[in-house]
Protein backbone atom coordinates (compact mmCIF):
# COMPACT_ATOMS: atom_id res chain seq x y z
CA UNK A 1 0.00 0.00 0.00
CA UNK A 2 2.86 2.34 0.88
CA UNK A 3 4.55 1.65 -2.45
CA UNK A 4 1.31 2.34 -4.32
CA UNK A 5 0.91 5.60 -2.43
CA UNK A 6 4.40 6.74 -3.43
CA UNK A 7 3.72 5.91 -7.09
CA UNK A 8 0.49 7.91 -7.02
CA UNK A 9 2.29 10.91 -5.51
CA UNK A 10 4.98 10.72 -8.20
CA UNK A 11 2.34 10.58 -10.94
CA UNK A 12 0.50 13.57 -9.47
CA UNK A 13 3.77 15.50 -9.22
CA UNK A 14 4.64 14.82 -12.87
CA UNK A 15 1.13 15.77 -13.97
CA UNK A 16 1.35 18.98 -11.99
CA UNK A 17 4.77 19.75 -13.50
CA UNK A 18 3.46 19.18 -17.03
CA UNK A 19 0.49 21.39 -16.26
CA UNK A 20 2.77 24.17 -15.06
CA UNK A 21 4.90 23.94 -18.16
CA UNK A 22 1.84 24.07 -20.40
CA UNK A 23 0.53 27.03 -18.43
CA UNK A 24 3.77 28.97 -18.94
CA UNK A 25 3.21 32.56 -20.04
CA UNK A 26 2.30 32.41 -23.74
CA UNK A 27 3.67 35.86 -24.53
CA UNK A 28 7.14 35.02 -23.19
CA UNK A 29 7.07 31.57 -24.77
CA UNK A 30 6.32 33.04 -28.21
CA UNK A 31 9.08 35.62 -27.81
CA UNK A 32 11.62 32.97 -26.79
CA UNK A 33 10.86 30.60 -29.66
CA UNK A 34 10.70 33.54 -32.09
CA UNK A 35 7.56 32.26 -33.82
CA UNK A 36 3.85 32.92 -33.39
CA UNK A 37 1.63 30.14 -34.78
CA UNK A 38 -1.72 31.45 -36.00
CA UNK A 39 -4.68 29.30 -36.92
CA UNK A 40 -6.36 30.77 -40.01
CA UNK A 41 -8.82 29.52 -42.58
CA UNK A 42 -7.58 28.73 -46.08
CA UNK A 43 -10.90 28.50 -47.92
CA UNK A 44 -12.86 31.56 -46.76
CA UNK A 45 -12.65 34.32 -49.39
CA UNK A 46 -11.71 37.72 -48.02
CA UNK A 47 -10.52 36.44 -44.64
CA UNK A 48 -8.24 33.46 -45.26
CA UNK A 49 -7.76 31.74 -48.61
CA UNK A 50 -5.08 30.45 -51.00
CA UNK A 51 -3.77 33.07 -53.42
CA UNK A 52 -3.79 31.50 -56.89
CA UNK A 53 -0.50 33.14 -57.88
CA UNK A 54 1.63 32.80 -54.76
CA UNK A 55 -0.11 29.67 -53.35
CA UNK A 56 0.10 31.32 -49.93
CA UNK A 57 -2.72 31.96 -47.48
CA UNK A 58 -3.82 35.60 -47.63
CA UNK A 59 -6.73 37.66 -46.35
CA UNK A 60 -8.06 40.06 -43.74
CA UNK A 61 -7.43 37.72 -40.80
CA UNK A 62 -3.93 36.95 -42.08
CA UNK A 63 -2.99 40.62 -42.28
CA UNK A 64 -4.06 41.16 -38.67
CA UNK A 65 -1.93 38.33 -37.28
CA UNK A 66 0.96 39.52 -39.48
CA UNK A 67 0.74 42.90 -37.79
CA UNK A 68 0.67 41.31 -34.32
CA UNK A 69 3.68 39.10 -35.10
CA UNK A 70 5.57 42.10 -36.44
CA UNK A 71 4.81 44.07 -33.28
CA UNK A 72 6.09 41.11 -31.23
CA UNK A 73 9.23 40.93 -33.34
CA UNK A 74 8.73 37.27 -34.23
CA UNK A 75 8.11 35.23 -37.36
CA UNK A 76 4.57 34.20 -38.28
CA UNK A 77 3.61 30.62 -38.99
CA UNK A 78 0.16 30.04 -40.48
CA UNK A 79 -1.70 26.83 -39.75
CA UNK A 80 -4.97 26.07 -41.62
CA UNK A 81 -8.00 25.48 -39.39
CA UNK A 82 -11.73 25.05 -39.94
CA UNK A 83 -14.71 26.33 -37.98
CA UNK A 84 -14.86 22.99 -36.18
CA UNK A 85 -11.12 22.62 -35.47
CA UNK A 86 -10.04 26.16 -34.55
CA UNK A 87 -10.98 26.03 -30.84
CA UNK A 88 -9.64 22.50 -30.21
CA UNK A 89 -6.38 23.42 -31.96
CA UNK A 90 -6.06 26.48 -29.73
CA UNK A 91 -6.93 24.73 -26.47
CA UNK A 92 -4.56 21.85 -27.22
CA UNK A 93 -1.68 24.27 -27.75
CA UNK A 94 -1.19 23.54 -31.47
CA UNK A 95 -1.68 27.23 -32.30
CA UNK A 96 -1.00 30.38 -30.27
CA UNK A 97 -3.84 32.47 -31.65
CA UNK A 98 -6.94 31.82 -33.76
CA UNK A 99 -7.80 34.35 -36.46
CA UNK A 100 -10.57 32.50 -38.25
CA UNK A 101 -13.79 34.51 -38.60
CA UNK A 102 -14.74 33.48 -35.06
CA UNK A 103 -17.80 35.09 -33.52
CA UNK A 104 -17.52 36.01 -29.86
CA UNK A 105 -20.14 34.17 -27.81
CA UNK A 106 -20.68 33.63 -24.09
CA UNK A 107 -20.53 29.87 -24.58
CA UNK A 108 -17.17 29.98 -26.39
CA UNK A 109 -15.82 32.46 -23.83
CA UNK A 110 -16.14 29.72 -21.21
CA UNK A 111 -13.43 27.77 -23.04
CA UNK A 112 -11.18 30.44 -24.57
CA UNK A 113 -10.53 34.18 -24.25
CA UNK A 114 -11.34 36.68 -26.98
CA UNK A 115 -9.60 39.84 -28.09
CA UNK A 116 -11.42 43.09 -28.74
CA UNK A 117 -13.81 42.90 -31.68
CA UNK A 118 -11.83 43.48 -34.89
CA UNK A 119 -14.62 42.86 -37.42
CA UNK A 120 -18.39 43.15 -37.21
CA UNK A 121 -20.94 41.64 -39.55
CA UNK A 122 -24.32 39.87 -39.49
CA UNK A 123 -25.62 36.47 -40.58
CA UNK A 124 -27.58 36.41 -43.83
CA UNK A 125 -28.37 34.05 -46.71
CA UNK A 126 -27.09 33.46 -50.23
CA UNK A 127 -29.83 32.23 -52.58
CA UNK A 128 -30.80 32.01 -56.23
CA UNK A 129 -32.30 35.29 -57.43
CA UNK A 130 -35.98 35.97 -56.87
CA UNK A 131 -36.52 32.93 -54.63
CA UNK A 132 -36.60 34.58 -51.21
CA UNK A 133 -38.53 37.64 -50.04
CA UNK A 134 -38.85 36.88 -46.32
CA UNK A 135 -37.51 34.54 -43.65
CA UNK A 136 -40.65 32.41 -44.10
CA UNK A 137 -39.46 31.47 -47.61
CA UNK A 138 -36.46 29.70 -46.05
CA UNK A 139 -38.16 27.65 -43.36
CA UNK A 140 -38.73 24.03 -44.29
CA UNK A 141 -35.92 24.19 -46.87
CA UNK A 142 -32.44 22.61 -46.98
CA UNK A 143 -29.91 25.20 -45.80
CA UNK A 144 -26.15 24.77 -46.13
CA UNK A 145 -23.52 26.14 -43.75
CA UNK A 146 -20.20 25.14 -42.08
CA UNK A 147 -19.65 22.61 -39.30
CA UNK A 148 -18.89 24.00 -35.87
CA UNK A 149 -19.98 27.56 -36.73
CA UNK A 150 -22.38 29.92 -34.98
CA UNK A 151 -24.13 30.08 -38.35
CA UNK A 152 -25.10 26.46 -37.89
CA UNK A 153 -26.59 27.14 -34.45
CA UNK A 154 -28.32 30.39 -35.44
CA UNK A 155 -29.95 28.81 -38.50
CA UNK A 156 -31.41 25.99 -36.39
CA UNK A 157 -32.95 28.53 -34.00
CA UNK A 158 -34.26 30.90 -36.67
CA UNK A 159 -35.54 28.14 -38.99
CA UNK A 160 -36.85 25.30 -36.80
CA UNK A 161 -38.53 23.53 -39.73
CA UNK A 162 -35.51 23.74 -42.04
CA UNK A 163 -32.96 20.98 -42.61
CA UNK A 164 -29.51 22.34 -41.82
CA UNK A 165 -26.75 20.61 -43.77
CA UNK A 166 -23.22 21.22 -42.49
CA UNK A 167 -20.16 21.21 -44.77
CA UNK A 168 -16.43 21.42 -44.03
CA UNK A 169 -16.31 24.96 -45.42
CA UNK A 170 -18.49 27.58 -47.11
CA UNK A 171 -17.25 27.06 -50.70
CA UNK A 172 -18.48 23.46 -50.42
CA UNK A 173 -21.85 24.73 -49.22
CA UNK A 174 -22.01 27.17 -52.14
CA UNK A 175 -21.21 24.34 -54.57
CA UNK A 176 -24.18 22.46 -53.12
CA UNK A 177 -26.33 25.54 -53.78
CA UNK A 178 -25.14 25.71 -57.38
CA UNK A 179 -25.95 22.03 -57.81
CA UNK A 180 -29.41 22.45 -56.33
CA UNK A 181 -28.65 20.27 -53.30
CA UNK A 182 -29.51 23.10 -50.88
CA UNK A 183 -31.94 25.99 -51.21
CA UNK A 184 -29.66 28.53 -49.54
CA UNK A 185 -26.28 29.01 -47.85
CA UNK A 186 -26.12 30.91 -44.59
CA UNK A 187 -23.23 32.55 -42.77
CA UNK A 188 -21.90 36.05 -42.16
CA UNK A 189 -22.71 38.57 -44.87
CA UNK A 190 -19.03 39.46 -45.35
CA UNK A 191 -18.19 35.82 -46.17
CA UNK A 192 -21.21 35.42 -48.45
CA UNK A 193 -20.31 38.62 -50.30
CA UNK A 194 -16.79 37.37 -50.96
CA UNK A 195 -18.02 33.98 -52.16
CA UNK A 196 -20.51 35.68 -54.48
CA UNK A 197 -17.91 38.17 -55.69
CA UNK A 198 -15.67 35.37 -56.93
CA UNK A 199 -18.43 33.22 -58.45
CA UNK A 200 -18.33 32.97 -62.28
CA UNK A 201 -22.15 32.93 -62.41
CA UNK A 202 -22.71 35.60 -59.75
CA UNK A 203 -25.62 37.18 -61.64
CA UNK A 204 -27.73 34.11 -60.81
CA UNK A 205 -27.50 34.64 -57.04
CA UNK A 206 -28.19 37.31 -54.44
CA UNK A 207 -28.06 38.07 -50.71
CA UNK A 208 -31.53 39.19 -49.57
CA UNK A 209 -31.75 41.80 -46.82
CA UNK A 210 -32.65 39.21 -44.18
CA UNK A 211 -30.40 39.13 -41.10
CA UNK A 212 -30.82 36.68 -38.21
CA UNK A 213 -27.92 37.67 -35.94
CA UNK A 214 -25.07 40.07 -35.19
CA UNK A 215 -21.58 38.55 -35.58
CA UNK A 216 -18.68 40.31 -33.79
CA UNK A 217 -15.35 38.62 -34.58
CA UNK A 218 -12.61 38.21 -31.98
CA UNK A 219 -9.13 36.70 -32.08
CA UNK A 220 -9.01 33.54 -29.95
CA UNK A 221 -6.45 33.22 -27.14
CA UNK A 222 -6.00 30.31 -24.73
CA UNK A 223 -7.90 30.77 -21.48
CA UNK A 224 -6.00 32.65 -18.80
CA UNK A 225 -3.20 34.03 -21.02
CA UNK A 226 -3.73 37.59 -19.77
CA UNK A 227 -0.34 38.99 -20.81
CA UNK A 228 -0.70 37.78 -24.39
CA UNK A 229 -4.33 38.91 -24.54
CA UNK A 230 -3.41 42.38 -23.24
CA UNK A 231 -0.62 42.63 -25.83
CA UNK A 232 -3.00 41.62 -28.65
CA UNK A 233 -5.66 44.12 -27.54
CA UNK A 234 -3.11 46.91 -27.20
CA UNK A 235 -1.86 46.16 -30.72
CA UNK A 236 -5.41 46.19 -32.13
CA UNK A 237 -6.11 49.58 -30.55
CA UNK A 238 -2.85 50.97 -31.93
CA UNK A 239 -3.76 49.63 -35.38
CA UNK A 240 -7.10 51.42 -35.17
CA UNK A 241 -5.55 54.71 -34.07
CA UNK A 242 -2.81 54.61 -36.71
CA UNK A 243 -5.23 53.80 -39.53
CA UNK A 244 -3.63 50.41 -40.21
CA UNK A 245 -6.88 48.57 -39.35
CA UNK A 246 -8.84 50.67 -41.83
CA UNK A 247 -6.15 50.14 -44.44
CA UNK A 248 -6.50 46.35 -44.06
CA UNK A 249 -10.29 46.64 -44.25
CA UNK A 250 -10.12 48.74 -47.42
CA UNK A 251 -7.67 46.28 -48.97
CA UNK A 252 -10.11 43.37 -48.69
CA UNK A 253 -13.53 45.03 -48.49
CA UNK A 254 -13.08 48.61 -49.69
CA UNK A 255 -14.15 50.23 -52.99
CA UNK A 256 -11.27 48.63 -54.88
CA UNK A 257 -12.09 45.09 -53.76
CA UNK A 258 -14.28 42.55 -55.54
CA UNK A 259 -16.80 42.73 -52.68
CA UNK A 260 -17.04 46.28 -51.30
CA UNK A 261 -18.66 46.50 -47.85
CA UNK A 262 -19.46 49.46 -45.63
CA UNK A 263 -17.21 49.79 -42.60
CA UNK A 264 -19.53 52.49 -41.32
CA UNK A 265 -18.89 53.69 -37.79
CA UNK A 266 -17.44 50.36 -36.68
CA UNK A 267 -14.21 50.63 -34.76
CA UNK A 268 -12.11 48.04 -32.97
CA UNK A 269 -13.81 47.67 -29.60
CA UNK A 270 -14.19 45.39 -26.61
CA UNK A 271 -17.95 45.59 -27.06
CA UNK A 272 -18.56 47.48 -23.80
Amino acid sequence: MKKSGVIILVILFVMGLCGSLFAADALETIKKKGVMVAGVKDSTPGFGFIDEKTREIVGYDVDFVKAIAKKLGVKLELKPVTSASRMPQLMEGNIDIAAATMTKTAERAKQIDFSNTYFFTGQKFLVKKATVKSIADLDGKRIGTAKGSTSEQNAKKALPKATILSFDDYPQAFLALQQGKVFAVTTDESILANILGKAPNKEQFEIPDIQISDEPYGLGIRKGEKNFLDFVNKTLVEMEKSGEAKKIFDKWFGPGSTTPLKRGSFKITDGK
